[in-house]
């Protein structure tokens, strides 16, 4: 099985890479506030595992002391359809388990169908409400992140 750690400093610019890389990032978020946000509590953060002495695979994991949340799902593209996905997911899904969390959801774009069926296949399905949101600082961007 892949090891995933918890991102350290010297991870930081291989992991921002591999998101741009992944077409994961958006002009409204910075990576690497996200990447401190992620770190700055005990309720969530990065976890990342290395191939090659190069971050292959990256999956941000956190919770509200209720749900867990996925976000930033990454593999490096060349290593892609050999594991490492499931093996992120898998990961977060434990570092969630560990905290006493139950039940784990994610956010999807609906014109990203493989990244949809890929999670179809992991046992996650659609649930049947709806995701609304609204930008507390900085108003003049969109909402969807």
């Amino acid at each position: 099985m892949t090891a995933f750690r918890d991102i350290e400093n010297r991870d930081v610019p291989g992991v921002v890479a591999l998101w741009r890389t992944c077409g994961l990032t958006r002009p409204w978020n910075d990576p690497v506030q996200d990447i401190a946000f992620a770190r700055g509590g005990p309720a969530s953060t990065v976890l990342v595992t290395e191939v090659g002495g190069e971050i292959a695979a990256t999956i941000m994991v956190g919770h509200d002391g209720h749900r867990g949340m996925l976000y930033y799902l990454a593999v490096d593209p060349a290593r892609q359809r050999r594991g490492l996905g499931r093996a992120a997911v898998r990961a977060a899904e434990a570092w969630l388990a560990s905290r006493g969390v139950w039940k784990v959801n994610l956010l999807v774009r609906p014109e990203n169908a493989a990244v949809m069926a890929f999670y179809e296949r992991l046992g996650y399905e659609v649930n049947p409400v709806m995701c609304m949101a609204r930008r507390i600082a900085g108003d003049d961007q969109p909402a969807s992140s």
